[in-house]
């Protein structure tokens, strides 16, 4: 592993831990508030977690692409909402078909989406075009 790699698997981390924090926090205390139902919540929460994880990515983990914004944004969000969408399947057909609470289920549901949103953001979201 090239110490490029390292160092974007490592921003991404942090970055990621940081959005999903976002995230986490704003859904689950909407939710737990009664504000919101889980799956309005976990929108806003997904809402308010995209521009931490948009702009710390684009300046920290994946700065060494060449990818110019209008290149990266479109692509980044295909990934962010095709994330989401996973993520809103999973937790709520967990919500619906278990007794696990929106607050665990949420937390796990998080980090299975969390690895595949990497490799579509490094290889493909924030990949420079190819001449």
């Amino acid at each position: 592993m090239t110490q490029t790699h390292r160092h974007s698997i490592s921003w991404f981390a942090v970055i990621g831990a940081l959005a999903a924090g976002v995230h986490y926090v704003v859904a689950v205390s909407l939710e737990l508030s009664h504000l919101l139902t889980a799956i309005h919540a976990n929108t806003v929460g997904f809402l308010f977690a995209f521009p931490v994880s948009y702009f710390g990515h684009r300046k920290l983990s994946f700065s060494g692409q060449t990818s110019t914004h209008l290149h990266a944004f479109p692509r980044f969000f295909a990934v962010a909402v095709t994330g989401f969408l996973a993520n809103q399947f999973l937790v709520l057909n967990a919500i619906y078909f278990t007794n696990i609470p929106f607050w665990l289920v949420l937390g796990v549901v998080m980090v299975i989406v969390a690895v595949s949103t990497y490799f579509l953001s490094r290889y493909w979201a924030f990949k420079g075009k190819q001449s």
